[in-house]
């Protein structure tokens, strides 16, 4: 009988001494875990280093860059790229072990459920603010990710595979002010993105039509209307990500 495939662990992070042991603690189940320390000021390297992590230290400006580093340093043949906010339930490290034992495919979508404080929400997350499933299992040379500050594009090579059945546990926000300040940081990055790149991701009217779309999508179609207040702030920060962006890719200078 062959041996099983190695698997790597990914975790990309800057200065998050708080939330990192208790995500580190649920990678046990992996065959080498990698922590990405991206100008950390903390005791982030040192909690890695204490659960037996390879550490690749740096400073990146963008999102990207500093992934494609993490999982150029990565040696399993499977990846599981995961975040310092992110929990892995024994339910689905077993699923893990056994997909990635028996896949045909290069890549899987795994499930998630998303926390804002003790808060399970479950319903209304995407238009680039949330996600409800993402593609976090993949063979090592599979996935390259893009250049940009925020949300960069996937370069896929091979196929796709059946999504995952169990869900990872994101504590996403710990509460509204978090969500608020989260739109707030994703809007200006995706600002420098674009005055970069000579746009303002069309007009103020285009993008006001933009904002009922969004809405619309995340509180009716996604079902945020079911989830309450929780699904109405989502919707709203949802709807105005990419006016917000807009505006200060067209009004500000840095």
């Amino acid at each position: 009988m062959s041996a099983p495939p190695r698997l790597s662990a990914l975790v990309v992070i800057h200065n998050e001494e708080e939330r990192l042991p208790a995500c580190l603690d649920k990678l046990g189940f992996v065959d080498e875990l990698v922590v990405v320390l991206d100008r950390c000021t903390d005791r982030s390297g040192e909690i890695a280093r204490g659960f037996g992590a390879t550490l690749v230290s740096g400073g990146w400006e963008r999102e990207g860059g500093r992934r494609n580093a993490g999982i150029a340093a990565c040696t399993g043949e499977w990846v599981l790229e995961v975040d310092a906010d992110e929990h892995v339930p024994p339910e689905l490290a077993a699923e893990i072990r056994e997909v990635i034992a028996t896949s045909r495919f290069d890549w899987h979508e795994i499930l998630v459920d998303n926390f804002i404080g003790e808060r399970l929400v479950r319903r209304g997350w995407g238009a680039s603010y949330g996600k409800a499933a993402y593609p976090g299992l993949f063979r090592q040379s599979a996935k390259t990710w893009g250049d940009d500050r925020v949300h960069p594009s996937l370069t896929w090579r091979g196929t796709k595979g059946p999504m995952l059945k169990h869900r990872l546990l994101h504590y996403v926000d710990r509460n509204i002010s978090d969500m608020i300040r989260r739109l707030d940081a994703y809007s200006t990055a995706r600002a420098r993105d674009l005055r970069e790149r000579g746009e303002t991701w069309g007009s103020t009217a285009s993008n006001l039509r933009r904002m009922v779309s969004r809405f619309f999508k995340c509180y009716v179609r996604r079902g945020g209307w079911r989830e309450g207040g929780h699904g109405f702030i989502i919707a709203t920060c949802a709807a105005l990500y990419p006016m917000l962006s807009h505006l200060k890719a067209k009004l500000e200078k840095d």
